[in-house]
């Protein structure tokens, strides 16, 4: 695949310049992102940031706080109502690398239900996006953020959320590009000592992989105008997330190609995986699960049939929200176990 020699340093420079003569859009997935030859960045409000408000029925606590004031990392935490010590999930979302928000409504709503639901504390990261901040800027602020919660949990620091956490039962989540960025954390990771949190798991849901070669479901998988990703939106976030000459064979992309780490070199977390029958992500999702059981990892998978990527915070049909509620069962499941 041809790659765009996209000059990351000069993106982050051009953010802050006025919206006129930036010359001609270089790279666009029309509503969502706009690269424009100088390097300036548009980013539709496609979907809308809310507050940490949430209903009171719910159960749930939500508030903001910043990780890294040099990066303007931040999280949104949700604490459900319990008695006692609840797991945590530190969750990354979706967005190609490049675009979307812990403020995102549909994350919120999710995440919050999800909370509720599973009876876990959710910590939400909003991490840098790409192409201003290309790969690995996202896995880096992924690692600090475990590095901030080892301080927290060295501290008991007494904070408002930490009071109910149980730090000896730690996972890492995502959907989508998160997913990629909980998996990449958790191999990271994998050579370093958390104590005194805990690691017990990764889940995730729909994790954006690629590759040069096509597989079936991203040459044959029919897809609606209205769905969350296309093969050609696909191959926009990766060149505008990868470093620059890279191609989608790279090991953050590919993770099963050959210039990839072994799996069975590689300490991994028992993992869970969510796939949708009707994404393009199928085939790369189960061929993903089958080398870490051929690699002797402990994993396990569920298929949500007749549904696309990212249907959990994305579609409002009622198919949709049956297996959205299915998801969350498989979760919480997996977390109690």
């Amino acid at each position: 695949m041809a790659t765009i020699a996209v000059d990351h340093q000069s993106l982050g420079m051009q953010i802050g310049r006025g919206s006129n003569q930036h010359g001609a859009v270089v790279e666009e997935i029309p509503g969502l992102i706009k690269v424009s030859k100088d390097g300036h960045v548009e980013r539709p409000q496609i979907v809308p940031n809310v507050s940490t408000a949430l209903a009171p029925e719910l159960g749930v606590t939500s508030k903001d706080m910043v990780i890294d004031e040099f990066t303007n990392v931040w999280a949104r935490f949700y604490v459900p109502k319990s008695n006692r010590k609840l797991p945590l999930v530190v969750y990354f979302h979706g967005g190609g690398f490049c675009v979307g928000s812990a403020a995102w409504s549909c994350y919120h709503e999710f995440l919050a239900k999800l909370a509720a639901k599973a009876g876990c504390l959710i910590m939400s990261v909003n991490y840098r996006l790409a192409p201003e901040n290309p790969l690995p800027a996202a896995y880096e602020d992924g690692f600090k953020c475990l590095t901030w919660l080892k301080q927290e949990a060295w501290n008991g620091s007494g904070e408002w959320w930490s009071n109910h956490c149980n730090f000896s039962s730690v996972f890492l989540a995502g959907d989508s590009a998160g997913a990629n960025i909980a998996h990449n954390v958790a191999a990271r990771l994998g050579s370093h000592n958390p104590y005194p949190l805990t690691l017990n798991g990764t889940i995730l849901i729909q994790p954006f992989v690629g590759g040069e070669t096509r597989t079936n479901s991203e040459r044959n998988m029919v897809q609606s105008p209205r769905s969350a990703l296309s093969l050609a939106a696909s191959d926009t976030y990766w060149r505008l997330a990868l470093p620059c000459g890279s191609n989608r064979d790279h090991p953050w992309c590919n993770p099963l190609g050959k210039g990839s780490a072994k799996m069975e070199e590689m300490r991994l977390l028992p993992t869970l995986v969510c796939v949708s029958e009707m994404d393009i992500l199928k085939d790369r999702n189960l061929e993903f699960c089958t080398a870490l059981g051929r690699a002797g990892k402990k994993v396990e998978h569920v298929l949500y049939g007749g549904v696309g990527h990212a249907f959990q915070v994305l579609s409002k049909s009622q198919l949709s929200q049956t297996r959205t509620h299915e998801m969350i069962g498989h979760i919480k499941a997996f977390i109690c176990q």
